[in-house]
């Protein structure tokens, strides 16, 4: 083909002549570009997409729509950026307060979930009445009108025969309709069995706050503001709460605080630790009473806060037992009690065969953690605690924040903020005598 003089060989590279572009908008330009060719025939994506990068296109090809991640418990705030019906990019939402625009993998995933191939779009229904493991259910889809139908008349058979307690409602992962479906609705229909994933989860996480705080729930951590940051089986770059928020802010909290994390594997986060501390697994426990002994022994809980020895002298002496009369204690309760029943004889060597961490690192991260009260956080994550007497281990952990003062305070430890949600109606009033009698049933999973 003849070539035309000054005039582009393409309708790109006269594009890219006309429009100036940083090195930065390019490769955004290039990425948008991948995703719309992979995820929509027929869209252009050239033009578009270099357009939007460089800002100086009509925008009009598609739009950013809000929503949530379903990835944990911390529901981030999104956006996604829908192009034809189609949703093609998610990103963190700029506007929010919470997770302030950042994103994390597992809300990207969300694309391959929502056109997953093998994904199922509508209910199935069984027709083969054999059940066994060579058998084929053969299932067909069905409307949801006909699914839905199906199972109001079960339940109403239930209802009928007084046999509500065999209606189950069994829970994963969840959002706040949870208190229509797992709460409200099982209790109208008069069953107590309502069964979700916490005995597998994180309520032994929960023991800790609540049997050393009085608090039942996850903690929020004010890690900008941490001088240490000791972090139990939890990896906030990886696998936590809130990882959106915490992959924003980490190279901050890394910059500032030093960080110790106590973990069998060397996680994303250790990798970029102070300290790594490849613990043995099921012995957090004895590693947190082992740092405790050295808080004690060696002077450092916060006094402002727990208080001290009448005399002005440190009687928390390795295997010596302690007058609880000797101490006036502040805004805690027991510490000399707990030091009797379980911390005089827990030094750095007894624990060290035991956890698999050596006794100077164990001392050397006791003591790093102590200087830095009150602005100090003992993370407690759910691998400590996901295991037999893991309730104990998340007491002996969460009671750290306590000794060195850091519970709800500037750079330690916070309550959980409330979710801000309008409330759903209680279910009393709907509530018939079939219903009312559904407490009275055995709960199958013996929980509570």
């Amino acid at each position: 083909m003849k070539k035309t003089k000054n005039k582009p060989k393409t309708l790109m590279a006269g594009f890219l002549k006309n429009v100036k572009l940083s090195r930065r908008s390019f490769v955004k330009a290039s990425a948008a570009t991948g995703a719309a060719v992979a995820m929509g025939a027929g869209l252009k994506p050239e033009l578009s997409a270099l357009a939007v990068a460089s800002g100086k296109g009509s925008g009009d090809l598609g739009e950013w729509l809000p929503a949530t991640c379903q990835g944990c418990t911390s529901w981030c705030s999104k956006q996604v950026y829908v192009i034809d019906g189609r949703a093609v990019k998610v990103r963190g939402n700029p506007h929010s307060k919470v997770n302030m625009g950042a994103g994390f993998p597992r809300s990207h995933m969300g694309l391959q979930q929502l056109y997953d191939p093998d994904r199922i779009k509508t209910p199935m229904k069984r027709t083969n009445p054999k059940k066994g493991r060579n058998e084929d259910p053969q299932f067909v889809p069905i409307s949801w009108d006909e699914a839905l139908d199906t199972i109001a008349d079960k339940i109403m058979e239930l209802r009928n025969n007084n046999e509500t307690h065999k209606y189950m409602l069994m829970r994963g992962r969840y959002s706040y309709m949870r208190d229509i479906l797992y709460d409200r609705m099982t209790k109208i229909i008069g069953s107590p069995n309502n069964i979700s994933h916490s005995s597998l989860c994180a309520e032994a996480e929960k023991f800790g706050p609540y049997y050393t705080e009085g608090i039942w729930g996850y903690r929020q951590y004010d890690v900008l503001n941490a001088h240490y940051v000791l972090l139990w089986g939890a990896d906030p770059l990886a696998a936590n709460r809130q990882v959106s928020y915490y992959s924003k802010v980490w190279g901050d909290v890394v910059d500032k605080a030093t960080i110790a994390i106590v973990e069998p594997r060397l996680s994303a986060s250790a990798g970029k630790a102070d300290e790594w501390l490849p613990i043995k697994p099921g012995q957090a426990g004895a590693l947190a009473l082992a740092i405790t002994h050295v808080l004690l022994t060696e002077g450092l809980w916060y006094k402002p806060f727990v208080g001290d020895f009448k005399e002005g002298v440190n009687l928390f002496v390795k295997g010596e037992t302690v007058a609880e009369d000797a101490f006036e204690e502040m805004h805690t309760y027991g510490i000399v009690k707990y030091w009797n029943l379980a911390l005089k004889d827990k030094t750095p060597e007894w624990a060290a065969p035991i956890t698999g961490v050596p006794a100077e690192q164990i001392r050397r991260v006791a003591i790093g953690y102590g200087k830095a009260a009150p602005h100090c956080i003992s993370w407690l994550g759910g691998g400590p605690c996901m295991q037999v007497r893991g309730g104990y281990a998340a007491m002996a952990v969460h009671a750290l924040n306590g000794i060195v003062g850091a519970a709800d305070n500037f750079g330690g430890t916070l309550k959980a903020n409330k979710e801000y949600t309008t409330k759903f109606p209680k279910p009393k009033p709907f509530m018939d005598e079939i219903a009312k009698k559904g407490k009275k049933h055995e709960k199958i999973d013996q929980r509570g």
